[in-house]
């Protein structure tokens, strides 16, 4: 395997667990990065640009990374309540009068942040069309009932995420999340991440495909199958769980410029690992990309619990603040301090104030995998014994 990039010394464990994932795990195309103290030491890619494709990953090659796109997209509702433009403990409805139908009128922005607003799912699926149009996503979540009193239990809104963020967002900028993004956060420090793909870059050709693959019998002992409990379900088309990731019927073709340009931040964010671990870092400090982006107050916010427990929708423990997903057994980070979000497949980015390091991991090769990737868990046990 061609891996290219560079890594500082100390860092050399990560490019043998980057080497080990083509090796042993299945990787067709990936790339990983890691900031330390706001100055990028790993910086790796290899690979093919298409998970189904020949020509080579490149240093600008970017992806699709699925459910990591909602931490990139917490940072907007987050650095909003850090200018005083948005309030955590309001309800919702101050923002959004229409929201408070079918029993929402107690949700608050902290509970629509931590998956607490009880509207994982809808009575009525969208279409990908439906989804992407701007619209319908956020008139479907108003008028829908809770599956159980906001603000009472937690439950991962896989795919409404989407439309609560995104219209939250539009109703106190007047913006749309993905424009605000890269007008406030990303276009300012050259960070190659969208939340809604602009059509030059779509045309030029750095965006790889993705594509499904299951896990090689090389990958060992590794466990990658979800517990019976888990995968039952998964498999059962009345549970929440079921009907939470399918928000969104038929599933949208993930490769399709029409799905890529809508801006969907619960799924749909396409960028570089480097831009990842890049947005991260400066939420720690300053980096060689620009100064800090998070007050320290900010950050200290960003990694506050407050959703712990069964979550109703993926059947396990999970942790989350307001908007990321926290540290835990669910979903490894470096330490308990650390918040960002996996991708479904794979993808995986955060930040971890305790050793001040920010983490980005991308590829093109979708595991069934949905918050620990082995991928992803090998390059951070080859990054602790670096740090």
């Amino acid at each position: 395997m061609n891996i290219q990039g560079e890594v500082a010394e100390g860092y050399e464990a990560v490019r043998d667990a980057f080497v080990r994932n083509f090796e042993v795990l299945g990787d067709r195309g990936a790339a990983v990065a890691v900031y330390r103290d706001g100055r990028r030491v790993v910086d790796l890619w290899g690979g093919t640009h298409d998970a189904d494709g020949t020509d080579p990953w490149t240093a600008g090659t970017a992806q699709v990374v699925r459910s990591a796109t909602k931490g990139v997209a917490a940072v907007v509702p987050l650095l909003l309540h850090q200018r005083g433009l948005l309030d955590l403990d309001a309800p919702v409805g101050d923002y959004w009068p229409e929201f408070k139908a079918g029993g929402k009128e107690g949700a608050l922005v902290r509970d629509l942040l931590a998956h607490r607003a009880g509207v994982p799912a809808l009575d009525v699926p969208l279409t990908p069309e439906q989804a992407a149009d701007g619209l319908s996503g956020a008139r479907a979540v108003a008028a829908q009932r809770p599956f159980w009193e906001p603000g009472t239990q937690h439950g991962y809104h896989a795919q409404t995420f989407s439309w609560l963020l995104s219209e939250l967002v539009l109703r106190v900028t007047g913006a749309s999340l993905g424009s605000w993004l890269a007008q406030e956060v990303t276009g300012p420090r050259g960070l190659d991440f969208w939340i809604g793909l602009p059509q030059a870059v779509a045309e030029s050709g750095r965006v790889g495909r993705v594509g499904a693959v299951e896990p090689p019998q090389s990958a060992g002992t590794l466990r990658t199958r979800p517990r019976r409990n888990v995968s039952e379900a998964y498999a059962d088309p009345d549970s929440l769980t079921r009907r939470a990731f399918a928000a969104i019927t038929p599933l949208a073709d993930e490769n399709a410029p029409a799905y890529q340009a809508a801006e969907l931040p619960a799924s749909a964010g396409i960028g570089t690992a480097r831009a990842l671990a890049g947005l991260y870092a400066s939420l720690l400090g300053d980096t060689q990309d620009g100064p800090r982006l998070f007050t320290p107050e900010t950050t200290a916010l960003a990694g506050t619990e407050l959703s712990s427990g069964p979550d109703r929708v993926l059947v396990v423990n999970t942790r989350f603040g307001p908007g990321h997903m926290l540290h835990s057994p669910a979903s490894p980070m470096l330490s308990p301090t650390s918040f960002g979000h996996p991708g479904r497949g794979g993808s995986l980015a955060f930040a971890d104030p305790e050793s001040g390091t920010a983490f980005g991991y991308v590829t093109n090769a979708l595991a069934p995998s949905v918050t620990a990737d082995p991928r992803a868990q090998s390059l951070l046990r080859a990054l602790r014994t670096a740090l």
